[in-house]
């Protein structure tokens, strides 16, 4: 009980344990170091030995301090000193007569960290300290920012508002200290500020993108401050577009030059990535292109990278391959020239003649027959990349090619019978060769003429019988003017005769014929006909079928009689074709014998 008492004689409070002084302040107040605080408080104390014109006058102690000795830091008091070190810092606002104890403190520093009581006196009764009630003051490092307030894309030469506001101000506070730099700020000023944030005006040029802007609040103690910067986003359009490769999963790849294309080689079957970047503001569209052909695009929201995989290269897959970047202010794009390598595939040989393709797709093994003195062309085709190398051997032996700039050509003006054998077309490549064999076969041109005369070996009987018959009208026509002068003219013929009458028939006599020379009589005006020579009348018949040879107009054979010597007789012959159907009236009678004689031509 004595310390209790000890300590309030100490503090000057003589009415500790009086009921109606009363106090209400926060018990605990923080504040960064360097920043100025506002601490509310009021309280109430008794209407005793004091008017309206006694003063009232209220302290704030640090804890542990004797208020008669000791000096308050912050007090209304004009004549009692305060604190050295909370001298213009710490300020008693409120007024102790209306029963406002507020404090400011300005500038707080780590050594104001402490337990602080007030203590009021107006009268000779009212004198009291507030030990149990005051506030306990934590001073902690300075760690807020600014907050800049900045649109996210800024549009060259377009005016913009930026505004810096630090969130920690009270009225009785004064206004911290704002300030801006950066490089968009060449000579461009600043708007006026207030105690809770400053506000900024300029027009963003293309080259202030990605440049710091940077808003500074300085406070009353000198090297106290608080800044924030920001990075500038000066819209633009794409830019230093880049494309990178990897193949099999391995690191990127360099693709190589070639002209203003980068070039690229893969073998079939790798797996390729191609990976397409882009600077731009704001992010644009990134798309992969394959011969007008879009594969694959991205979104402005999306990453600022575009990959495009090939698990499995094909021949297809070889072009150029173009990769393009957009936005509202432009576009960009880069383009790589894919080569997909592989050996000779499907190689096969082509034939061709006069121009014109007769055989394709031959395979190995094939065999092809050729006539002697043909013309032939072979063609070696095959696909591959880069393209093979394409040669003609016959027998182990290099063939020239025909076209040195076409060494897949082969061609054979004229087939001999030494290009019989086998060809062979060589495809060779860096990945791999193949070969494919054709065997020729010359055949000679007697063997189609044989073929031929076979196959028309009825027209040729016809037409050797036409021969053999203009050759006796011939032999007929000239035979009288080689006869001897002593024979007995022989008679003329008419148009009116027959073919028989042109043949020349050397009598063999034989028993019908001489039978027939008995019943003639020499008076007889007319030779009689044999048997089945046609008639007059018939003649006339075939004079209108057949058109004869004209020949000059003989004299009747009745007005140059034969002689009773000239024992001359008149012998028939028939020639018969194979295949000719006789006239009717041309037939024989039935049951009559003919005897032939020999027939000479001469």
């Amino acid at each position: 009980m004595l310390l209790p008492l000890l300590l309030s004689s100490l503090l000057g409070g003589s009415q500790a344990m009086d009921g109606r002084f009363w106090i209400r302040v926060q018990e605990s107040v923080m504040v960064p170091e360097g920043l100025c605080i506002s601490v509310p408080c009021s309280f109430s104390y008794p209407r005793q030995d004091w008017t309206g014109s006694t003063p009232a006058y209220g302290y704030w102690f640090k804890a542990v301090t004797e208020t008669t000795k000791g000096a308050p830091v912050a007090t209304n008091h004009q004549s009692r000193e305060v604190e050295m070190s909370t001298r213009g810092r710490f300020q008693l606002t409120g007024d102790p007569a209306k029963g406002n104890c507020s404090l400011v403190i300005r500038d707080a520093q780590m050594q104001d960290e402490s337990q602080y009581f007030f203590r009021v006196e107006r009268g000779s009764y009212v004198r009291y300290n507030f030990m149990n009630d005051g506030f306990f003051l934590k001073v902690t490092a300075l760690t807020q920012k600014p907050d800049v307030y900045i649109p996210e894309t800024l549009e060259p030469g377009q005016p913009v508002t930026v505004i810096c506001v630090f969130n920690w101000a009270f009225e009785e506070c004064p206004a911290p200290s704002f300030s801006w730099t950066g490089a968009a700020l060449s000579s461009q000023g600043t708007k006026p500020t207030t105690s809770h944030f400053s506000v900024l005006s300029f027009t963003p040029r293309p080259q202030d993108h990605d440049t710091n802007l940077t808003c500074h609040v300085d406070f009353s103690r000198k090297g106290v401050s608080a800044q924030r910067t920001v990075r500038l986003r000066v819209a633009y359009a794409p830019r230093d577009l880049v494309i990178s490769i990897s193949r099999d999963n391995t690191p990127a790849l360099e693709p190589q030059p070639q002209g203003n294309v980068p070039y690229l080689e893969a073998q079939k079957g790798q797996f390729l990535r191609l990976l397409c970047a882009a600077d731009s503001q704001p992010p644009a569209t990134l798309s992969w292109v394959l011969q007008n052909r879009v594969l694959s695009s991205s979104h402005p929201w999306g990453p600022r990278t575009l990959g495009l995989e090939l698990p499995g290269v094909k021949a297809g897959d070889s072009g150029r391959y173009t990769c393009r970047a957009e936005n509202r202010l432009g576009s960009q794009q880069r383009a790589l020239d894919l080569s997909v390598q592989y050996p000779p595939e499907n190689l096969r040989v082509m034939v061709s003649q006069a121009n014109r393709t007769v055989l394709e797709n031959l395979g190995n093994g094939t065999s092809l027959p050729v006539l002697e003195g043909q013309s032939l062309c072979l063609v070696c085709v095959t696909h591959s990349s880069p393209p093979a190398r394409l040669s003609w051997t016959q027998r182990g032996q290099v063939l020239s090619p025909s076209q040195p700039s076409d060494p897949g050509v082969l061609e054979l003006p004229r087939v001999q019978v030494e290009h019989e054998g086998e060809f062979t077309c060589h495809a060779g490549h860096p990945l791999g060769s193949q070969h494919v064999s054709l065997s020729l076969s010359v055949h000679y041109k007697k063997g189609l003429i044989s073929t031929a005369f076979s196959n028309g070996a009825f027209l040729g009987i016809g037409i050797m019988a036409l021969l053999f018959l203009c050759l006796a009208l011939f032999i007929m026509k000239i035979l009288p003017k080689r006869r001897t002068q002593t024979e007995t003219p022989r008679p003329r013929f008419s148009r009116h005769s027959t073919i028989l009458d042109y043949i020349n028939v050397v009598p063999k006599a034989g028993p019908l014929a001489q039978k027939r020379n008995q019943k003639a009589t020499p008076n007889s005006p007319r030779t009689p006909l044999p048997p089945g020579a046609p008639s007059p009348e018939s003649k006339k018949n075939q004079k209108k079928q057949y058109q004869l040879p004209s020949f000059p107009e003989p004299k009747s054979s009745t007005q140059a009689p034969e002689s009773q010597e000239s024992q001359e007789e008149l012998h028939y012959a028939t020639l018969n074709f194979p295949g000719v159907r006789p006239r009717p009236e041309a037939r024989m009678p039935k049951g009559t014998q003919a005897d032939y004689a020999e027939v000479k031509f001469q």
